[in-house]
């Protein structure tokens, strides 16, 4: 096995917990979180040196969000590549930890999707008016929507690999297994009002109405408010905190977009998960927790093909041998907190990936897996079957 560097750590973590959250701003989610996460690790706000943000609050982003914190960083990153732009700040971070340049990072996200209504799915590549974009500018025209793309994905992936709908189902029965079993996810599926917050089965997934053929409301992930924050230490720094370390030991980082020849079912994780592997000096069949980006069903579905769990078109199957659960003697358990199609999606949800694996490895998760040692992070950013990024983060516990 590849000597594993263990350089910087995730040392402090707080997931914001209200999905339904009218009168906040996002930039207050973004401070509660960052004060709290900076409490769990047993720091203070004059210990941060690295600051990163995708963008998501005030105008002028890291420069706003550095004197809002109150805040004099060495390093400020605001790489903005949607949902997995904060696996891509925890590369970057340990990146920028391990040359010398900080010591203790912080990444925040805050949102309020919900509140504001935002009608995410229903929207385009371009969503918003304004110039024609080169990255949506043609399918705008056509009237493609979010939604319509990854169904698009989902067709292709049943048409090569004769996937169907049930196996895609089952995705959405395990995440909601782990939802009912999280009380933050269950207020949030009230609070949003869900018809039937309870476990679901694979009939109760297909017997929910069609919103873009072949995908059924039940694989399409919430929209709500929320956030979080994520504490990165140098090794140093991290022995001393509050929790045990989890360590950041491998990384990848991938954009994928539309070719000709291009294959609709292979996405950025094929190049982004390589890279990781290689870094951990590990392999899928070792992974104990996926926290893989569940803005669809096919999102995860291609995700773990990609990433290696199993071969290109032999994901159906794979999630159909109830390897998903918590509870399941079959590895590894998938993303134990709800994810973003039971538990929140307030428009991008990387850096929820990297909490709850970080309470998995800590021993914190509500549904947690006995004796879990390393986890996946994989964030997907962007459109599948255009342009989108993957940011793959693996990680291992003290």
């Amino acid at each position: 096995m590849v000597s594993q560097r263990r350089d910087a750590a995730i040392v402090g973590i707080h997931e914001y917990p209200k999905r339904k959250a009218p009168g906040v701003t996002p930039l207050q989610i973004k401070a509660e979180c960052a004060a709290r996460a900076l409490a769990d690790a047993g720091l203070s706000w004059s210990d941060v040196d690295g600051l990163y943000d995708a963008q998501d609050g005030a105008g002028m982003s890291g420069l706003s969000l550095a004197e809002y914190f109150g805040l004099k960083p060495n390093v400020i990153d605001t790489t903005a590549v949607g949902g997995s732009s904060y696996e891509f700040h925890a590369a970057h971070a340990r990146r920028a930890i391990a040359a010398g340049k900080c010591r203790v990072a912080l990444l925040t996200y805050g949102s309020t999707a919900h509140s504001d209504m935002w009608r995410i799915g229903s929207m385009g590549g371009g969503a918003g008016a304004g110039a024609a974009s080169p990255l949506s500018n043609m399918t705008d025209p056509w009237g493609m929507t979010l939604i319509a793309n990854y169904a698009m994905v989902a067709q292709r992936h049943m048409y090569q690999y004769s996937t169907t709908s049930e196996q895609l189902a089952r995705i959405s029965v395990a995440t909601r297994a782990h939802a009912m079993r999280n009380p933050e996810a269950v207020q949030a599926m009230t609070d949003l009002q869900f018809v039937g917050v309870n476990e679901i089965s694979v009939e109760d997934v297909l017997n929910s109405r069609m919103i873009a053929d072949p995908l059924h409301l039940l694989e399409c992930c919430m929209v709500s408010d929320g956030g979080g924050a994520v504490v990165i230490a140098s090794a140093d720094v991290a022995r001393d905190c509050r929790k045990k370390p989890v360590w950041i030991i491998g990384s990848g980082e991938a954009t994928k977009y539309s070719e000709n020849g291009g294959d609709l079912t292979v996405s950025a994780a094929a190049q982004s998960g390589p890279q990781a592997w290689a870094e951990a000096g590990i392999g899928p069949g070792e992974i104990d927790i996926a926290m893989i980006y569940d803005s669809f069903t096919i999102t995860v579905l291609m995700m773990l093909e990609d990433l290696g769990f199993c071969g290109k078109g032999e994901g159906g199957a794979y999630v159909s041998e109830q390897r998903l659960r918590w509870d399941s003697p079959l590895k590894p358990a998938l993303n134990t907190d709800g994810g973003g199609l039971s538990s929140n999606h307030p428009g991008m949800r990387g850096l929820f990936l990297l909490m709850e694996a970080t309470r998995q490895l800590r021993g914190e998760s509500t549904s947690q897996r006995e004796g879990a040692r390393l986890a996946i992070a994989h964030g997907n950013g962007g459109m599948l079957a255009t342009s989108h990024t993957g940011g793959t983060i693996i990680l291992a516990g003290d």
